[in-house]
This record gives C-alpha cells, sequence and structure tokens, in this order.
C-alpha cells in the first residue's frame, strides 16, 4: 500500500451492479489508488440488500473522494451513451 495515504477509509460511493464494480476496481487499481470494495451481497438472504441498497459500496481515504466519485461518474454517464 502506499504510504502517501494513511488516512482513515471512509464510505466514498455506492455502486449500482457488478459490472460497474468491476470496472471501477479495475480503473482504481491501474492508476494505482487505494480503495476497498465491499458488496452487499448475503447468501442467508440471497442478494436481497443487493436489490435495495445497491450492489455494494466503495471505501477510500476522504483526500480521494472526488477523483474515485468523478470515476465512477464517468463510467455511469458512458454507459447511458451506449
Amino acid at each position: 500500500m502506499n504510504t502517501e495515504y494513511q488516512d482513515e477509509y471512509v464510505k466514498i460511493i455506492v455502486l449500482d451492479s457488478a459490472i460497474e464494480a468491476q470496472l471501477v476496481e479495475s480503473i482504481l487499481s491501474e492508476q494505482e489508488i487505494p480503495y476497498r470494495l465491499r458488496s452487499f451481497h448475503d447468501t442467508a438472504y440471497d442478494g436481497l440488500f443487493q436489490v435495495q441498497k445497491g450492489w455494494g459500496e466503495i471505501f477510500a481515504p476522504l483526500s480521494l473522494k472526488q477523483e474515485i466519485v468523478d470515476i465512477v461518474e464517468d463510467i455511469r454517464s458512458s454507459s447511458h451513451e451506449i
């Protein structure tokens, strides 16, 4: 992990789908942006919470929030163009 980002991880944004999560994860890894991805899937309820809350969420240092939000919004806007 990059020692430049020793900040506490905070919730940045909720992701809508597994595909969106994979795209965001790929971009963040490629750009070496530290993050944690948490899925809302729960086997006991067969993914019920994903229907209600979204697919999952991204946690990262607060200092990177705007950069990550911009990446997710770019993905969402380009998926609407298709």
